[in-house]
C-alpha cells in the first residue's frame, strides 16, 4: 500500500472543516494523512480542538512577524520542516501572496462557500439572499494567485428556501462543506500519489 500523502490544515478560527478532514483521515484507506495544523491567530479554538484529535497544531502568529512577506517565510517553513506536500486551507482568513502559491502551486486546496465561479470573496451567504438565488452551495478548489478562481475539485449544492436568513443558508452549506472536503482531498492526495509514483524523480 501506498504511503498517506502528508497534509496540513491551516486555519484561523474554530476548525470546523479541519475536523472533518482529520476525522475522515483516520479511516486507513484514507489516501491523505494530516500530520500537522497550523493558524495564523494564537487564541484560534482550533488549535486546541486538533490537539484534542491528535494532530500536532502550532501557531504561526501574524502578529509576531514584521509583515506578510515574514509570516509567510515562517509558514513556509514550518511546512517545509513537516515534509507537508498538501495543504489544506479550512477558515484560513490571510490571502496568500502569489510569491507563496507559486512554492506550492498544485498542492494548496481551499474550501470556499459559493458555487463557484460565483460569489467570490466574502460574505457570500448574504449575497446569495439578497441575489434571491434559487440554490447556493459550496466549492472545493486548487489555490492559484488569483482570489477563488482556481480549477474546481469538487462542488455541492444546496437549495435557498423562502424566509432563510443568512445563518441558516450557512448552516445548510456548511454541512456540505464538511462532506466534500474530505472526499476532495481523499481523490487529490490518491491522484498526487499515483501521477509521483507513476514518474519518479
Amino acid at each position: 500500500m501506498s504511503p498517506r500523502v502528508r497534509t496540513a490544515v491551516l486555519i484561523s478560527g474554530r476548525g470546523s472543516n479541519m475536523r472533518a478532514l482529520i476525522e475522515a483521515a483516520r479511516a486507513p484507506e484514507f489516501s491523505a494523512e494530516i500530520v500537522l495544523v497550523l493558524s495564523d491567530i494564537s487564541a484560534a479554538p482550533g488549535l486546541v480542538l486538533a490537539r484534542e484529535l491528535g494532530v500536532a497544531a502550532e501557531a504561526v502568529d501574524f502578529r509576531a512577524h514584521p509583515g506578510k512577506p515574514a509570516f509567510e517565510a515562517a509558514l513556509d517553513a514550518r511546512l517545509s520542516a513537516g515534509t507537508v506536500e498538501i495543504v489544506c486551507l479550512a477558515g484560513f482568513m490571510r490571502v496568500l501572496s502569489p510569491a507563496f502559491v507559486d512554492r506550492w502551486r498544485g498542492r494548496i486546496l481551499n474550501i470556499h462557500p459559493s458555487l463557484l465561479p460565483g460569489l467570490r470573496g466574502l460574505n457570500t451567504h448574504e449575497r446569495a439572499l439578497a441575489l434571491g438565488l434559487a440554490e447556493h452551495g459550496c466549492t472545493v478548489h486548487l489555490v492559484t494567485a488569483e482570489l477563488d478562481a482556481g480549477p474546481i475539485l469538487a462542488q455541492a449544492r444546496v437549495p435557498v428556501f423562502a424566509g432563510d436568513d443568512a445563518g441558516a443558508l450557512a448552516a445548510r452549506v456548511l454541512r456540505e462543506e464538511h462532506r466534500i472536503y474530505p472526499q476532495a482531498l481523499d481523490d487529490f492526495a490518491r491522484s498526487s500519489r499515483a501521477e509521483a509514483e507513476s514518474h519518479p524523480r
